[in-house]
Order: C-alpha cells, then sequence, then structure tokens
C-alpha cells in the first residue's frame, strides 16, 4: 500500500530539498508510482480461483464415480484420480496433444457449443485390451487405431461421459452426447486459438503398473451461461433456498403414504393371574379411568391426543376431543 506524507513531512523534505542535503534524483525515487502488474490481452483469466475450485471439488466426484465403475465394468482394478485444475488457451491445448490419440468431441445439452475429452493411448489401449478380453497390456502405443477400436471407443466414451450429469445436477442439468471421435488433434479447430479453457487432468492406473491420462477442454464460452453458479455463495443459496409449491405438493403425498401406529388406552387395572385365567363373557373388570375423563391416544409411542368413546353404526370409535404433548 503507497504511504501518504503528512504536510510536516512533506516541508522537511522540501527544506532538504533545497539546502542540498537529498540530491533531486533520490526525492524523485522516493515519490516513485506503484509497481504495475503486466496483464496478457491474449490470455485473459475468465474462469477465477473459485470457479477452478469449484471445477476441482466437482470433478473429483466424477474421477470417483468413474473409477467404480470402470473398475467393475472391466473386472479389474482401475483408479482415477484428478491430477490438475488450470485455464489455457484452446490452442495451447491442441499443441499439447500427442499423436495419434483418442479425441471425443461432445455437446452439453442444453448449453450451446462443444467440449472436448482426450484420452491419450496409454488410456485407451489397455481398456480396449480388456474389453475383448485380454490382461489390460498394450504393446505399441504409437500405433493408429482401427476403425473397429474406433467404435468400441466410442461406445465407451459415451458411457464415461454419461458421469458427468450426476456430477453436475447440484449446479445445472445437462446431458452429453457424443458428437465425433477424432485420432487427430490438428483437425479439431472448434475455436479461435485465444478462446480461454479449463482444463481438467486426469491421472488413469490401469492395474498395477500401466498409467494413461484424460484431459477434460470445457471453454468458457460454452460454460458462460452457468459460470455465475459456480460461486460458493450461489451453491449455498440454492441448498438453503426456500421450498417450492411443488416441493410442498410432494412432500404431502409422500406424509400420506406413511403408515403410523394410533393406539387408544381405554384405562388400566391390575389383578391376579388367577382371575385371568378364570375371566369369562360378561364379566366386568373396573378399571383406573374415570367414565367422564379423556382416553389417552398414542401416535406410535407417544402420547398426543385426549379422546371420547363412542361407536359409528355398528363399529366401536373415538372422537379426538385435546392434544395432550406430555409424553407418555
Amino acid at each position: 500500500m503507497q504511504e501518504i506524507l503528512s504536510q510536516g513531512e512533506i516541508d522537511s523534505l522540501l527544506q532538504a530539498i533545497s539546502t542540498g542535503d537529498i540530491p533531486v534524483q533520490d526525492a524523485e525515487a522516493s515519490t516513485s508510482s506503484p509497481k504495475v502488474k503486466g496483464y496478457d490481452f491474449r490470455r485473459p483469466n475468465k474462469f477465477s480461483k473459485e470457479h477452478l475450485r469449484t471445477l476441482e471439488m466437482l470433478h473429483q466426484q466424477f474421477a470417483r464415480h468413474l473409477s467404480s465403475f470402470l473398475s467393475g465394468y472391466l473386472r479389474t482394478n482401475i483408479n482415477i484420480e484428478l491430477a490438475s485444475v488450470g485455464q489455457i488457451i484452446y490452442d495451447e491445448f491442441i499443441r499439447s496433444v500427442p499423436t495419434p490419440t483418442i479425441l471425443t468431441v461432445f455437446d452439453l445439452e442444453p448449453l450451446n457449443g462443444s467440449a472436448i475429452m482426450e484420452a491419450n493411448t496409454g488410456f485407451v489401449f489397455p481398456i480396449i485390451d480388456l474389453m475383448f478380453g485380454g490382461n489390460g497390456s498394450a504393446n505399441d502405443l504409437n500405433r493408429e487405431l482401427t476403425d473397429i477400436e474406433i467404435q468400441v471407443t466410442r461406445k465407451m466414451m459415451g458411457r464415461i461421459l454419461e458421469f458427468l450429469a450426476p456430477t453436475w445436477q447440484d449446479i445445472y442439468e445437462i446431458k452429453p452426447e457424443v458428437r465425433a471421435i477424432e485420432t487427430n488433434p490438428r483437425l479439431q479447430q472448434l475455436y479461435s486459438p485465444n478462446e480461454v479453457v479449463a482444463l481438467l487432468t486426469f491421472t488413469v492406473t490401469v492395474g498395477e503398473n500401466d498409467q494413461g491420462m484424460i484431459n477434460l477442454c470445457l471453454p468458457y464460452i460454452m460454460l458462460d451461461p452457468v459460470i455465475a453458479r459456480l460461486s460458493v455463495r450461489q451453491q449455498f443459496i440454492r441448498q438453503f433456498a426456500s421450498g417450492t409449491e411443488e416441493n410442498y405438493k410432494k412432500i404431502v403425498h409422500w406424509l400420506h403414504l406413511c403408515k403410523l401406529d394410533v393406539t387408544t388406552v381405554i384405562g388400566e387395572a391390575t389383578i391376579t393371574v388367577d382371575d385371568f385365567l378364570k375371566l369369562q363373557c360378561g364379566d366386568v373388570v373396573v378399571l383406573d379411568n374415570d367414565v367422564h375423563h379423556d382416553l389417552d391416544v398414542y401416535i406410535g409411542d407417544s402420547l398426543k391426543l385426549g379422546a371420547q368413546a363412542g361407536s359409528v353404526g355398528s363399529n366401536m370409535a373415538i372422537q379426538i376431543v385435546s392434544l395432550n404433548e406430555r409424553e407418555g
């Protein structure tokens, strides 16, 4: 923070300059402007640190779900971890992608535009080998994929992208859909070279030794309609937002389907076992409850209501006449 001189300090400084005690160059240096931080307009920072942290938390969950799915689907140990989250320009991402690779271009409806998932051969070839009944090993990672392998990979990428929907459900309802599969990154000129993208890098361990990598490229121009929802404050507001009329109706509907035990206690009496064994139809048992007192009505194990005995047609019934909040 720049220091502000008092009037006395300014007068002392001017007097020292006039008497020659301080050179003019030193005085100019002492009042120089603060340092200016450079800004590259070709690489603007459109994603804030808060946006990137939210993306990191979301896709850590995506990595866990994907690890569980692939391990069960392919019947081998597959571990996927989110390695890094950052923002770069689209041209840098394309130039960093090796050849050959698998580029899956997909849409996130109803958002406009497309995103890219890049999976290198260190991930793709072991997965293909497992799907064809192998042990997940891959010898030549630099060869091109065959047409059959591309079709199998397209199906697998579709299954993988399905896990983006539950990952984003608290932020925005999306529906991932594969649009195209490419092996040459130079052919994918979806956006201008200077377009800012969020790049999420995942490391994949297949079995014990084989390691691959997945890159998820999310352009800012596509996420722009929902970028405000990536802030922590917006998440807090959505979490504690007031209930809508539709939610109220749903709650009432399910409450109406709940079953509760309702028990009415007419009274209590203590008799011997011998008297109990001799009870016959028509015998009278004297209870401790007065005929003018309300009967106790229990909801579950809690005493909640008072009632009077009566009948409806040929059926015995009670009429609720009071609330009783004391515990039974």
